[in-house]
């Protein structure tokens, strides 16, 4: 994780979801996957083609990488522009990486005309993120704590105070505390636990690390 660049935030799946619409009487069936390599992508397009092999089309797009470096998409049969293209960028536009959507049509018998095709396959795919569940993967260091029973109180408030969540907690002698701490907050937070523990918290920091952010619904 050399570079400034690989420190940004970005957004993946936590867990795919399927949303439907329909237009002139065409049905759009959007399915989202969480996918961590091309083999992955295809491997899920080629499922979803087989599950609707009697639809006309089967339009794709997919980002993987955590830089996202690795984008394709597929009109199927459709218009050149008017199916993969706008799938692709409804998942640029949303920050996501590492995510495959697949856009089935079922054709109605009226011809929707490239603007229309753009603007249903695009509504598809914002329905199907729309039913996903996304979470944030930020850049931070991984904390672990070691303290005595009266300190872990006071070092869970100020995480909390903070907006850090609570993390794994296992007891006996004394406490160990694994938490995820923002980049910018690592330092302020050491000083913290040491002034609230006297310097009695034993206290390891791993990384830069990336780790999962639930977002909250809107």
């Amino acid at each position: 994780m050399e570079g400034q660049q690989k420190y940004e935030p970005y957004r993946i799946i936590a867990h795919g979801g399927t949303a439907e619409i329909e237009e002139k009487k065409s049905r759009f069936i959007a399915h989202v996957e969480a996918v961590s390599s091309e083999e992955e992508a295809l491997a899920f397009v080629g499922k979803i083609k087989k599950q609707y092999w009697d639809a006309r089309h089967n339009c794709y797009a997919y980002i993987v990488g955590e830089q996202g470096e690795l984008k394709r998409f597929s009109d199927d049969g459709e218009p050149s522009g008017t199916a993969g293209r706008p799938i692709l960028e409804v998942l640029e536009n949303a920050g996501l990486r590492d995510l495959v959507l697949v856009v089935t049509r079922y054709f109605g018998g009226t011809l929707l005309g490239t603007g229309g095709l753009v603007r249903a396959y695009t509504k598809a795919a914002q329905e199907g993120l729309a039913a996903s569940g996304v979470c944030t993967m930020a850049c931070g260091y991984e904390l672990t704590v070691v303290s005595d029973y009266n300190g872990i109180g006071k070092i869970q408030y100020l995480l909390g105070r903070r907006g850090i969540a609570g993390g794994e907690v296992s007891y006996g002698e004394q406490v160990r505390l694994r938490v995820h701490v923002p980049m910018a907050d690592r330092n302020a937070v050491l000083r913290e636990i040491a002034d609230a523990t006297a310097g009695r918290a034993a206290v390891t920091a791993d990384g830069p690390v990336y780790y999962a952010v639930p977002e909250k619904a809107p």
